[in-house]
């Protein structure tokens, strides 16, 4: 299985010397329960803070389908893609929200962080 991450591209930060948040959503993301092999539908949210670095949207485009075809649990993918979007951008802050559409009359939101200890001191929650 090739290794998703590989699939991330970025880009310099013109503007390095200031805070300020991008926002990505894609509202199309589509992975498969690991129990019943039924689709999950979701709307992925990334947000952050670049450093040196961001995120090339084409590439996180095709990162995302990547999961399509995936049995993962939802807090699973949710924490794998912060990993994954940590790991080529090192960002300053990032969060990761998933809104997973109702499925068997639940709906359910994950969201996972991460905070720079550069930036933020020791305190990471990834």
């Amino acid at each position: 299985m090739e290794d998703k991450i590989k699939l991330l591209e970025t880009f310099e930060n013109q503007y390095p010397d200031r805070d300020y948040s991008i926002i990505h959503e894609a509202p199309e993301f589509t992975s498969l329960c690991p129990k019943t092999g039924q689709p999950d539908f979701a709307t992925i949210v990334v947000e952050y803070v670049p450093d040196k670095l961001c995120i090339e949207l084409k590439s996180l485009k095709l990162y995302l389908n990547t999961y399509r075809n995936d049995g993962i649990f939802y807090e699973s993918v949710t924490n794998k893609i912060l990993d994954d979007l940590v790991t080529v951008c090192k960002p300053r802050y990032m969060i990761v929200t998933a809104e997973f559409n109702v499925r068997g009359g639940i709906s359910s939101i994950i969201e996972t962080e991460y905070k720079n200890p550069e930036f933020f001191g020791s305190e990471n929650f990834n």
